[in-house]
């Protein structure tokens, strides 16, 4: 599936290079009119990031994030910050199907751990932001990766697995923004190694060969940000693309 992303800070769409709020791009677009747009393309999904929320949790752009869910033309999920069982709450009856929680993932894994028991791992995906270094070793970083965690994807997969982990959203940093094409291998070797969870690969994908070059990993979901707001392609090309697999 194409999931087509929308970053938003003070109710703006914009896109961050790597994670970096000080290399952020401004895009002159409406959010509403964007989950317009996107639901006529044929998008069945939308992935929203919450970026003021991200930095302050009293900030959370719900009412837009209401007013955007209140087309009611697709399908939601969202994150960005999220920290606490009334930001998961917050979000699910604001309408988002799938609340996705990443540094909190980390550092309070039994917190995070009761909130798939409350609210069911098919309300949840977890966002992990993985480093890959010299030796293959794939760990986790947190708080807009400024920080790393020392903990790998393999032990967080171990672990939320046991309280029926659905969807990871997966991104290798060091491709996210940068328009350079995806890393299949890993997604490849993710898919591989954890076939009962539904994947969504995320970062760097520029072309619609980019999307084409994923198709083999056989990962579920495939995000789309700066690619589709800068007209790389269509979002109609990619649906056309994938669906042509």
């Amino acid at each position: 599936m194409i999931i087509p992303a929308i970053d938003l800070i003070d109710g703006k769409v914009v896109r961050l290079y790597q994670g970096d709020y000080q290399q952020s791009t401004e895009y002159k677009l409406d959010p509403v009119d964007v989950v317009k747009r996107y639901a006529a393309a044929g998008a069945e999904i939308l992935h929203i990031v919450d970026l003021t929320g991200a930095k302050d949790t009293n900030k959370r752009q719900l009412g837009l994030i209401k007013s955007m869910v209140a087309t009611g033309l697709m399908r939601f999920q969202s994150g960005g910050g999220i920290r606490s069982e009334q930001d998961v709450q917050d979000l699910l009856e604001a309408g988002i199907e799938r609340v996705v929680i990443g540094s909190k993932a980390v550092s309070d894994q039994a917190e995070v751990a009761q909130w798939f028991t409350q609210f069911g791992p098919e309300h949840i995906v977890l966002a992990l932001d993985i480093n890959i270094d010299a030796d293959g070793n794939k760990f986790v970083a947190t708080h807009g990766w400024q920080q790393d965690s020392g903990v790998s994807i393999d032990a967080l997969i171990t672990f939320y697995a046991q309280y029926g982990l659905k969807h990871v959203l997966c991104t290798d940093i060091s491709r996210d923004g940068t328009l350079q094409g995806a890393n299949e291998s890993l997604y490849a070797e993710l898919v591989a190694q954890y076939p009962d969870i539904q994947w969504q690969a995320s970062g760097g994908i520029g072309s619609l060969q980019d999307i084409k070059n994923l198709i083999p990993t056989k990962v579920q979901g495939v995000i789309l940000g700066r690619a589709l707001l800068e007209g790389k392609f269509t979002l109609e090309e990619a649906l056309a693309c994938w669906q042509g697999a």
